[in-house]
């Protein structure tokens, strides 16, 4: 990808096609999930502190699945913000069976 992607429809094609293995699905979906259940632990038990967990999960999880199943650099470094977007389209549309954990 050399030149500068303008659309969100565009690069989450683009995105889809950095997270074909299997792994990296289940890795990203599982990171996103562990974030969401701590945020959702948090605000009911009001204890903050474990607000540190989020990126944890969020990106611990992801950068894993790109350097051992995929091979490739997150597309967080070049599109943070569409590429935090992208993970939470791509986990509700690997929740409701849009998207397949198998590309």
């Amino acid at each position: 990808m050399s030149e500068r992607i303008k659309t969100f429809d565009e690069f989450y094609k683009y995105y889809l096609t950095e997270h074909q293995n299997i792994w990296t699905r289940i890795f990203h979906f599982v990171g996103t999930l562990l974030m969401f259940l701590v945020i959702f632990y948090v605000v009911k038990s009001e204890k903050e502190r474990f607000l540190w967990y989020v990126p944890l999960f969020g990106y611990g999880f992801a950068f894993f699945s790109h350097a051992v199943f995929e091979k490739n650099r997150p597309a967080t470094f070049k599109y943070p913000f569409w590429s935090l977007l992208a993970d939470f389209k791509m986990f509700f549309e690997l929740l409701t069976g849009k998207t397949k954990f198998k590309a």
